[in-house]
């Protein structure tokens, strides 16, 4: 890269249009740009690098204000730059964004960044799009912008914080200089199959921590092994089945001591029952004897009001009793017309005579006894009929009821025939539920990785094809390179050989020979057939570049596609397409299938333990039934034999009559008028002498009842309720002391006379506590032995998992030892990563190539030693950069140079890595390049060795500017470009020596 012409508008500190012609400036090779402190020196540098880049450098680029301060209103900033860049002369023009008035109102608008690239010679359309400038030159200059900083902008005081940088600050900036990208995709590659390969183990950990969580849950212990972990698991099923045994031994235990409480607890029940029934009756007869005196005096008042009952009723007999005669006749000529209505009672009524004797009396009276004692014959018969009812009534009922009994007990063999087939199939259900949940996971595992296998088997196709094409074009592309090379080789081979005609074509008389420095020509050298000129090989070195550029494009592409194709094979596993899709549909209906099996679980489990209940509740009831059978069947035998007696004697003792009750209730009839007729006779008789003595009678009747007179009867009279409730309150007290007294005379109680009162709460609480211990050990022994199931069951599922362990623990272990030593890691003694190599050898050639200018510029004392050791703490290596002196033979580190020294050694550096970096960007020759100050902190001397390596660089044919305001520098440097400072800007002086 060559500098032709800059121009700067409005730009930094320069207000109006300023211009530097850089070949006349350049043309002895060497040029001073110095000025004022702020005038603008580095400014010009930024508008080279603004131009090229579109940014500044350093710190400079986040201010993002380029628009100079003292540039009149409505001033555009701009930057024009024309140079050779890769072989071709360009015209760069470039606006940065900046604020401007708004040309009406107040405020201010932004104006967008513009830029245009116009080729000078003449080829190729100009470019007008930021984006595509900028990558326009980068591939021109084969460096990006950082790079184009460090090695043709030197900033020295850049340099100096590089020497004395650590491994970690130094890899930065190194990184940014050299392209590392590449290595960085082999170091990702490996990350990224290392990842895949962690998430794979991690995965399969996973199944063996979950088995082992499962152990453990089964087991009920916190979850880890202690140890390998089938000898772990397998020692957790010898003590589950040992502890299934001994809780079944303590069940047994505890339903025997549980039996022996249960039966005292209910002897202490009863006697307590006893004890409270026989206090009981001596509180009842306490409490009589208590209110004996009460009950005497109810007794009394009952006595004297039923004797003055029979003086009231004398007192009204005689009242009524002349009332009374003559309705008695009435009525007794009544009944005697009802009795003769039948045939027994007619032959009666014939025989008696009006007015009444003693022998119509006795004739009434024998008749009525007669026919009541065949009343009385009959009644004792009536209860046998209504037994009789009762008992057919009883057996219709009893017979209906044993044949429901027959009905379910029929059913009841049914349904328990079939209950063991039920519960079997519960039971297979339930076990078909538990595996498809437990291998659920697995399924649906496998299931994506079919379906990615699957896919990946398709997209292989469509990738083998691109592989093919790509390695085509790789093929192509290097014949086209090799081809280039070959023409490279063939036009520098020629102008070497015409090399010295060309120097004789340049000599002019008097003038000095670049070669031998005489200043006279006596045989110049002659041109040998076609001559060969310096842009004849520049533009064979252009195309060969290009050509190595599209190699490298197209291999980094086959590359891809190469690991591309391997990814899908491996994903794929070698398996047909097809096939590959026939075992994914197949993954995914077994998926579905145990889906749909797991989810059955909870219904199946309560289906289990719901049949299981059914079967105990079904002989509970078989032997209910058994039971009621057997005593109906008792019942009824006894019934029929009792009806059929009852039925023989109640047809013999009906008679003629069409029932016992029929003929019971005629007879009753007949002696009930025969009565009534004799009272109503004999009340007519009585009524007619009553009326004379009544009177008489009451008052003897008042005299024999114990009453001074009628009155004083009456006053003792008591109403029917009162009496009632006299009578009830002494039944009450004497029944209440015959239950007493039958209570104490009871053999129970009697047996029970002497003995402590009885306390439940120790017998209960014994008995409590049994029940506990009994359901907690019958709990245990259940849980002991599902414990020793499930162990057995999840022992199987963690040996498997630990099986397909082993083989993706040993692929991980092999691959993740390689991305370790890869990254820097692991047996890397070093510490290098692959990147870290990279710019460990890269910084090897930069300390070789700064190692000969330091030495010349230190009079050969210093030179630069470069460390590929590892760095402390882990930190990387092969980044370190020490200083050898050679008047001591030390290695010592660059923090320890003085002010000048550390400005030799950054220079030194500067131009050693500008010189690596134009390699590695495919021998990009820079022709001009800035170094911007330092030079003030070195002696005469040293500044003699520092320009002698100047000189080397012009003489090589570059053009290098110095920026410096040194007043010894103007001295020796005749070219200068001096910044002037003013109030309205800066402007620019050329000075050409």
């Amino acid at each position: 890269m060559r500098l032709h012409d800059l121009e700067v508008s409005a730009f930094g500190p320069f207000a109006d249009t300023v211009r530097v012609d850089f070949d006349e400036l350049g043309a002895d090779g060497l040029f001073l740009l110095h000025g004022q402190t702020g005038a603008g020196k580095t400014t010009i540098l930024d508008a080279v690098a603004f131009a090229l880049y579109g940014t500044v450098p350093g710190a400079r680029k986040e201010g993002k204000r380029l628009l100079s301060d003292h540039a009149p209103a409505g001033a555009v900033p701009t930057v024009t730059l024309e140079a050779t860049v890769g072989g071709r002369r360009v015209r760069i023009t470039r606006s940065p964004e900046y604020q401007r008035a708004k040309k009406r109102g107040t405020g201010t608008i932004t104006e967008n960044a513009k830029a245009t690239l116009a080729w000078l010679d003449g080829e190729g359309e100009n470019l007008s799009r930021i984006p595509d400038i900028a990558r326009e030159i980068e591939h021109l200059l084969g460096m990006t912008a950082d790079q184009f900083f460090q090695v043709v902008l030197l900033p020295q005081g850049e340099f100096a914080k590089f020497l004395r940088a650590d491994n970690e600050e130094r890899g930065k900036l190194l990184e940014k200089l050299f392209d590392t990208t590449r290595f960085k995709t082999v170091e990702e590659w490996f990350v990224d199959r290392k990842r895949a390969s962690d998430a794979r183990v991690v995965e399969q950990r996973k199944q063996v921590e979950l088995a082992l969580a499962k152990v453990s849950a089964a087991a009920g212990i916190e979850a880890g092994s202690d140890g390998e972990p089938l000898v772990w698991a397998r020692r957790l099923l010898d003590q589950a089945v040992e502890t299934a045994e001994l809780t079944v031994t303590e069940l047994v235990r505890a339903r025997g001591v549980g039996a022996k409480v249960r039966a005292a607890a209910v002897k202490a029940r009863q006697v307590l029952d006893l004890q409270r029934r026989r206090d009981a009756a001596r509180s009842a007869i306490a409490e009589l004897d208590e209110h004996a005196a009460e009950r005497e005096a109810l007794a009394t008042e009952a006595a004297r009001a039923g004797r003055a009952e029979a003086v009231a009723s004398a007192s009204a007999e005689s009242e009524s009793a002349a009332r009374a005669a003559e309705a008695a006749a009435l009525q007794a000529r009544t009944v005697a017309a009802r009795l003769a209505a039948s045939e027994d009672g007619a032959g009666l009524v014939a025989r008696l005579s009006w007015p009444q004797s003693d022998a119509d009396r006795a004739t009434i009276r024998a008749q009525e006894r007669a026919w009541a004692a065949e009343v009385v014959r009959l009644d004792s018969l009536l209860g046998e009929a209504r037994a009789m009812t009762q008992g057919e009534r009883e057996l219709d009922e009893m017979r209906r009821r044993s044949a429901d009994l027959d009905r379910q007990a029929e059913k009841l063999v049914t349904l328990r025939a079939r209950l063991p087939e039920d519960v079997a199939a519960a039971e297979e259900a339930l076990r078909r539920a538990e595996q498809a949940q437990s291998i659920l996971p697995g399924s649906e595992e496998a299931a994506a990785r079919a379906g990615d296998a699957a896919a990946a088997a398709d997209e292989l196709i469509t990738a083998t094809k691109a592989l093919e094409d790509r390695r085509a074009a790789v093929m192509q592309a290097r014949g086209a390179q090799q081809d280039a090379r070959a023409r490279l080789l063939d036009v520098r081979e020629q102008r070497i050989a015409g090399m010295a005609a060309e120097l004789a074509a340049q000599l002019v008389d008097g003038e000095h020979c670049v070669v031998c420095g005489s200043i006279e020509h006596p045989r110049p050298a002659l041109p040998g057939g076609v001559p060969v000129t310096k842009e004849d090989e520049e533009a064979a070195r252009v195309t060969e570049q290009r050509a190595a550029a599209a190699l490298e494009r197209e291999t980094g592409r086959l590359a891809e596609a190469e690991r591309h194709v391997d990814r899908l094979t491996q994903r794929a596993g070698g398996g047909d397409r097809e096939e590959l899709r026939r075992l994914h549909a197949a993954a995914v209906a077994r998926v579905e299938q145990t889906r749909a099996v797991a989810a059955g679980l909870a219904s199946a489990t309560a289906s289990v333990h719901e049949l299981r209940a059914r079967g105990t509740q079904l002989e509970e009831q078989a032997r209910s039934i058994d039971t009621d059978q057997a005593a109906l069947r008792a019942r009824i035998d006894a019934t029929e034999t009792q009806v059929s007696e009852l039925r023989t004697r109640l047809v013999d003792a009906a008679g003629d009559d069409e029932s016992v009750p029929a003929r019971r209730d005629r007879f009753d009839d007949l002696a009930t008028r025969a009565a009534q007729l004799l009272d109503v006779r004999d009340r007519a008789a009585a009524l007619e002498a009553a009326a004379h003595d009544a009177r008489t009678r009451a008052l003897a009747t008042a005299a024999d009842a114990g009453f001074a007179s009628i009155a004083d009867a009456l006053e003792a009279v008591r109403p029917t309720q009162r009496i009632t409730e006299i009578e009830a309150t002494l039944a009450a007290a004497r029944d209440r002391l015959a239950a007493a007294r039958a209570v104490l005379a009871e053999p129970d109680i009697l047996a029970i006379d002497g003995l402590d009162p009885v306390d439940l709460t120790a017998p209960e609480a014994a008995e409590r506590e049994a029940a506990r211990v009994i359901e907690a050990a019958a709990s245990a022994a259940d849980e002991a032995e599902n414990r020793r199931r499930n162990l057995e069951h999840y022992i199987d599922q963690l040996g498997t998992t630990l099986t397909a362990l082993g083989p993706v623990l040993a692929e991980h272990e092999e691959l993740a030892g390689l991305a370790d030593v890869v990254a820097g890691r692991g047996q890397n003694s070093r510490k290098m990563s692959l990147r870290s190599y990279v710019l460990a050898s890269r910084l090897e050639e930069v300390a070789l190539s700064a190692s000969v200018r330091l030495r010349r510029m230190s009079a050969g004392r210093y030179e630069f030693v470069h460390s590929d050791e590892a760095g402390s703490h882990g930190r990387r290596g092969g980044l370190g950069l020490d200083i050898r002196d050679d008047y001591t033979g030390v290695v010592r580190s660059a923090k320890t140079l003085s002010g000048g020294e550390s400005f030799l050694a950054s220079l030194a550096l500067a131009l050693g890595l500008a010189d690596v970096v134009a390699a590695e960007s495919g021998g990009v020759v820079l022709d001009t390049m800035f170094i911007d100050e330092g030079f003030g902190t070195l002696d005469a001397d040293t500044l003699d060795l520092v320009m002698g390596v100047l000189d080397e660089l012009r003489a090589g044919g570059r053009v290098v500017g110095i920026v410096s305001h040194v007043d010894e520098m103007r001295q020796r440097i005749p070219s200068r470009l001096h910044v002037l400072r003013g109030r309205t800007g800066s402007s620019l002086e050329m000075i050409a020596g």
